[in-house]
């Protein structure tokens, strides 16, 4: 679940992008609605607020959600500030890429590999089977990274559709796949359940 609260801001983001331009009055103000922009600063607010009441809900934020904040208050906020889409662009493949840093850092940093330091309270798996699992999470991000750099920097037209969907669409095939790979080794951990007869 917590994985689709990110895509909150993001789902805002796409809505308000897709929405014909046009002036709202907020306040006494007036304020373009649609388009890139307006899209960006509704990603920002809606980001501090989702990430704002987790905050206030959990005492805390887990630092992929705090990198996910860090990166939109960025490469949105220049956005903004230089009126370019480019850094807006370039903020799915850094997250990604970081994302990707921290989980191949964890095979030489600690005693434990990223994604058993996540989902060991949870699931008892063999080290070979952690160790294939944070790889297999490595080459999803540096895939995921490099899909949205491609398609935002050739494919303009498309790119904030494939940022929406194209991200979320391969973050549930992967946790689908995640969970078929892991079905086949929970009965190896588990002293209770009986062997097949060889």
């Amino acid at each position: 679940m917590k994985q689709f609260i990110d895509f909150i801001p993001l789902l805002l983001f796409f809505i308000v992008y897709k929405t014909e331009p046009r002036l709202v009055e907020f306040a006494g103000q007036h304020f373009e609605l649609g388009g890139i922009y307006s899209a960006t600063a509704v990603l920002i607010i809606s980001s501090l607020v989702v990430y704002g009441a987790l905050f206030i809900r959990q005492r805390r934020l887990e630092k992929g959600q705090l990198l996910t904040l860090v990166a939109c208050l960025v490469f949105g906020g220049l956005t903004l500030a230089f009126h370019s889409e480019t850094f807006l662009k370039w903020k799915a493949p850094v997250v990604n890429w970081l994302f990707a840093l921290a989980f191949l850092g964890s095979h030489f940093i600690g005693d434990k590999v990223l994604i058993k330091r996540i989902m060991g309270h949870a699931l008892t798996l063999p080290d070979a089977v952690w160790n294939r699992l944070n790889l297999a999470w490595i080459a999803f991000f540096l895939f995921c990274g490099a899909a949205n750099l491609f398609v935002a920097f050739t494919f303009q037209d498309y790119w904030v559709d494939f940022k929406v969907f194209g991200s979320l669409g391969m973050t549930v095939l992967f946790l689908v796949a995640q969970g078929i790979y892991l079905s086949r080794h929970l009965h190896d951990s588990d002293p209770t359940t009986p062997k097949p007869e060889e």
